[in-house]
C-alpha cells in the first residue's frame, strides 16, 4: 500500500506546469582565479553597473554593524540576524511575556502582504522598524510598534520564472547591515536597498538568468560581505556559495560546492579533493546540483562560516555518478573562512546521497556540556532522519542519532561517521519504501534551541516515499530531473487506499535533547508542513501550524498554553522584539510551499485560504482579523474522455515528471494554484496546447514547454487530467449531492 505513496520522482517537488555579477574575473575559493567550467560557473555582467559614488544610505536607519550582532545579547529588543544572533539559535533572552501571562497575549497589529503565494520570511526588526518579505521577492519596511507602512520594494520578478521553482515563489527574509537591506530576488538579483527608503543602491546578477536556478533564501552579511546561495538542483545546476562587497556589490568570493569538467582543471584544492569523490561525467547532466539555498551561521572567535549543502542532479546517484562514490560536497556542512571562502572542513551527513536528503536544515551553534567538558558545538537536523552533534573547530563528530523512525538506515557509526545503509535502500533492484521521504524528517523550517532548557525544538515531518530506477532515463534541460520512477509512486484508484496512506503523513513539534540525544517531549499535530519554531527565555516556544494555528507551549514540557486563530497556514518562523519595554511576538502567515503544492489529497480538506500577512502580538492586545471566505470545492465539467489507455499512461508520466511539484499529486491541487481537473482547457485541444507550449498564460507564471515537453506529451497529459476529472466527479457524486469531499 505504501509503495503507492509517492517516489521522489514523481513529486517531482520542482517544476511547474498549467497556471498558475559582477565584471571581475570570478575568483574561487581559496582566492585564486576560477577555472570557468559551466556556464552557471560564470558571474555574469551585473543588470545595471554598480554605482560610481559611494551609495546613499542612511545610518540612522538599520545600523547594525559587527559589533552590534556579536553583542546581540546586550540588546535583545532588537531582532537584527536571521537567527537573531551569528549562532542561530532562534532564542530570545525576552521574558516579558511568559509562560505565567502568555494566556492574555492579543493582536496588537496585522499587515496584509497582498500576494498569494507561500510566505516562509523571518522578518528583521532593528529600531523599532521591522523589514520583511512576501513572496515574489518583494520587501516591506514597516513600523514595528504599529504596522504602518513604511515603503515597499518590488523587484518585478518575471513570473515565467515559477517555471525554475520547486516550491513557489517564497523568500525566507533580508539581511541588513550599515543602512543598507539586502534580499535575493527569485530571478537571482541582489539588490541593497537603503534602509530609509527602499531605494536601489546597487543590484547584481548572481547568476544567468538564463539558467534554471533561483535565489529563495535569505541573504546573511558577515564582515562586511553579502552571502548568498541559490537553488534549482534538481532542474540542473552546479551550486555555490558567493560573498559580495556590501558597498558596491563587487563580486569577493565564490565557493563551488560541485567539482566541474576535470580536463577543464580545477578552482582549487577543495574541488580538486571533491573531484576524486565522483565517477562518470556528471558536469553534463546539468552540473551535479548540491546548491546552498537556505542555512548559514558565523562562529566570530573562530572566524568560521559554516552553510549546508543540498542534493545532486540528477536524485538517482547511479546515473549521477555511476560506480558509487561520497560526491563531495553534496548533503554537507562545510567550514570556510569567511574573507576569502577558503575551505577548512566538511561533514557529509549523507555520503552519494540518492534521496534528495540535503544538509542545508538549519545550522545551530552553541557551548554544550559533554562529558564533564563544555565544548562549541554545531548542530543539525537535516532531512536524512538523524540529528548531528559536531565539534565546530574541527568538524569531528559528537554524536549522531536518529530523531524519528528511519528505514533507509540503522545507525550512524561513530568510528566513519557514516550512516550504516540497509540492504536495497539505493533501490537498484525493486522499488523501496523509505522514511523520511524526500521532504525529510525536517525540512527548511527553522528550529530553535534554548539554552534555558537545554533542548532543540524541531518541526519535524514524518512521511514516507517509494523510490524506484526509471526505465529509461533521459536529462531534460530546465525541469526536474530527479532518476526516479515517476510511476510507482502514484496514488491508487481505490480511494479507502489513498486514506490509509493519508494516515501515515504525519507531522509534530519535537522537543529534542541533544546531549543525551533523545526525545524530551512531542506535540502532534493533524498534519505536517508547519512552521518554524521560537525560543525565548520566558519558558515559551511559538510555532505556527498548518491547519492556520499560532500556539504558545511551555519550553520545559510542552504543554499548550495559548493559540491564536490565523486563517491561514502557517510555515515561517516567528521573531520577538521589544520597544520602550513593550514586548511584541511577530510571525508571517501565508500558506505555501512545497507539500501545500504537491500534496493536494491530504491538504484539500483541512487547508486554508492563501492569506499573507504579517501577525503582531502583544500582551492585552486587542485587535481583530477580518472574516475570510473559503471555497475550496473544484467545479467538474469534464469533457468526453477518448484517449487510449496507452496515451493516459504516457500523460501520468509526463505529468508526474514536469507538473506535479505544482499541480498537486495525480493531479489533485493543493489549491494555492489551480486545480487542472476543473480547467476549461480540457474542452479546448488547441488552448490546451497554447497554454502548455505557446506560453499563454506566462503573464500568470505559467510559462511555456515547449523545450521540455512535445505536443504529442501535452495532449497525452491533458488526457490523463480529464481522466482525473472524471474520477474527482464520481467521488462526489458518490459522497451525496452536493456534499464535497476532500479530494474532489
Amino acid at each position: 500500500m505504501i509503495r503507492y505513496l509517492l517516489t521522489l520522482a514523481a513529486v517531482a517537488i520542482l517544476s511547474t506546469v498549467l497556471t498558475a555579477c559582477d565584471r571581475s574575473e570570478p575568483v574561487g575559493a581559496a582566492g585564486e582565479s576560477a577555472v570557468t567550467t559551466d556556464p552557471g560557473a560564470v558571474a555574469p555582467e551585473p543588470l545595471e553597473p554598480p554605482p560610481a559614488a559611494q551609495p546613499s544610505v542612511s545610518p540612522a536607519a538599520a545600523s547594525v554593524d559587527a559589533r552590534r550582532l556579536q553583542q546581540a545579547d546586550k540588546e535583545p529588543g532588537n531582532w537584527m540576524s536571521h537567527g537573531r544572533t551569528y549562532s542561530e539559535q532562534r532564542f530570545s533572552p525576552l521574558a516579558q511575556i511568559n509562560d505565567g501571562n502568555v494566556a492574555s497575549l492579543g493582536l496588537a497589529w496585522s499587515y496584509d502582504l497582498e500576494t498569494q503565494r507561500g510566505i516562509e520570511a523571518t522578518s528583521i526588526v532593528v529600531d523599532g522598524v521591522m523589514y520583511t518579505t512576501s513572496s515574489w521577492s518583494i520587501v516591506h519596511a514597516l513600523d514595528a510598534r504599529t504596522g504602518e507602512h513604511l515603503w515597499t520594494f518590488d523587484p518585478e520578478v518575471a513570473q515565467e520564472k515559477l517555471k525554475h521553482t520547486c516550491c513557489g515563489p517564497v523568500n525566507r527574509g533580508v539581511a541588513v547591515w550599515k543602512g543598507q537591506v539586502f534580499v535575493g530576488a527569485l530571478d537571482g538579483r541582489l539588490f541593497a536597498l537603503d534602509a530609509a527608503s527602499g531605494k536601489v543602491n546597487w543590484q547584481v546578477a548572481t547568476f544567468d538568468p538564463a539558467l534554471p536556478y533561483t535565489i529563495t533564501g535569505a541573504p546573511r552579511v558577515v564582515k562586511g560581505k553579502v552571502l548568498i546561495g541559490n537553488g534549482g538542483a534538481e532542474f540542473g545546476v552546479r551550486g555555490y556559495l558567493s560573498a559580495y562587497n556590501v558597498k558596491d556589490g563587487g563580486l569577493a568570493w565564490r565557493f563551488y560546492t560541485v567539482p566541474g569538467d576535470p580536463a577543464l582543471g580545477f578552482e582549487n584544492d577543495a574541488m580538486k579533493m571533491a573531484a576524486a569523490t565522483w565517477n562518470g561525467e556528471w558536469w553534463k547532466l546539468g552540473g551535479g546540483g548540491g546548491t546552498v539555498w537556505d542555512s548559514m551561521a558565523y562562529d566570530p572567535k573562530l572566524d568560521l562560516l559554516y552553510f549546508g549543502v543540498g542534493n545532486g542532479t540528477p536524485w538517482n546517484q547511479e546515473i549521477r555518478s555511476p560506480g558509487g562514490g561520497d560526491n563531495l560536497f553534496l548533503s554537507s556542512i562545510v567550514a570556510v573562512r569567511p574573507d576569502t571562502g577558503e575551505y577548512v572542513w566538511h561533514y557529509q551527513t549523507t555520503p552519494g546521497e540518492s534521496w534528495d536528503y540535503t544538509a542545508t536544515q538549519s545550522i545551530i551553534l552553541a557551548d554544550l556540556k559533554l562529558a564533564g567538558t563544555t565544548r562549541k558545538v554545531l548542530m543539525q537536523a537535516p532531512k536524512n532522519g538523524f540529528f548531528y552533534v559536531l565539534d565546530r573547530q574541527t568538524g569531528e563528530l559528537i554524536s549522531a542519532d536518529n530523531y524519528i523512525n528511519i528505514t533507509w538506515a540503522t545507525h550512524v557509526d561513530m568510528a566513519t561517521g557514516r550512516p550504516v545503509e540497509v540492504s536495497g535502500a539505493r533501490y537498484q533492484d525493486t522499488p523501496f519504501t523509505i522514511f523520511p521521504s524526500y521532504l525529510g524528517g525536517h525540512n527548511w523550517h527553522p528550529m530553535s534551541f534554548s539554552p534555558d532548557t537545554g533542548l532543540v525544538y524541531i518541526p519535524v515531518l514524518d512521511i514516507p516515499a517509494v523510490y524506484g530506477q526509471p526505465e529509461t532515463f533521459r536529462y531534460n534541460p530546465g525541469v526536474a530531473n530527479t532518476g526516479t520512477d515517476g510511476i510507482s509512486g502514484g496514488l491508487p484508484d481505490d480511494q479507502a487506499e489513498r486514506d490509509a496512506i493519508g494516515a501515515l503523513v504525519k507531522g509534530r513539534l519535537l522537543a529534542w535533547n541533544p546531549v543525551a540525544q533523545k526525545e524530551a517531549w512531542r506535540v502532534e499535530y493533524r498534519g505536517p508542513w508547519n512552521g518554524g519554531t521560537l525560543a525565548t527565555a520566558g519558558n515559551l516556544v511559538l510555532q505556527g501550524t498548518a491547519d492556520g494555528k499560532f500556539v504558545a507551549y511551555r519550553a520545559d514540557s510542552g504543554e499548550a498554553l495559548w493559540n491564536f486563530t490565523t486563517q491561514t497556514g502557517v510555515v515561517a518562523p516567528p521573531v520577538t522584539y521589544e520597544i520602550d519595554g513593550e514586548q511584541y511576538i511577530s510571525v508571517n502567515v501565508g500558506w505555501g510551499g512545497a507539500f501545500a503544492l504537491v500534496f493536494g489529497e491530504y491538504v484539500q480538506a483541512e487547508s486554508l485560504p492563501n492569506v499573507s500577512r504579517v501577525l503582531t502580538f502583544k500582551l492585552g492586545g486587542k485587535a481583530g482579523l477580518p472574516p475570510v471566505e473559503w471555497q475550496p470545492a473544484v467545479v467538474f465539467n469534464p469533457p468526453e474522455l477518448k484517449a487510449s489507455p496507452e496515451t493516459i499512461k504516457q500523460g501520468l508520466t509526463t505529468y508526474q515528471d514536469v507538473c506535479m511539484g505544482c499541480h498537486g499529486l495525480n493531479a489533485v491541487s493543493g489549491l494555492i494554484v489551480p486545480d487542472l481537473r476543473g480547467s476549461a482547457y480540457l474542452w479546448d485541444e488547441k488552448g490546451w496546447e497554447d497554454v502548455v507550449r505557446g506560453g499563454l498564460l506566462k503573464e500568470r507564471g505559467m510559462a511555456s514547454f515547449a523545450d521540455n515537453i512535445s505536443a504529442v506529451e501535452a495532449q497525452a497529459i491533458r488526457s490523463y487530467v480529464i481522466q482525473q476529472a472524471w474520477r474527482g466527479k464520481a467521488l462526489r457524486e458518490q459522497a451525496g449531492a452536493g456534499k464535497d469531499v476532500p479530494a474532489g
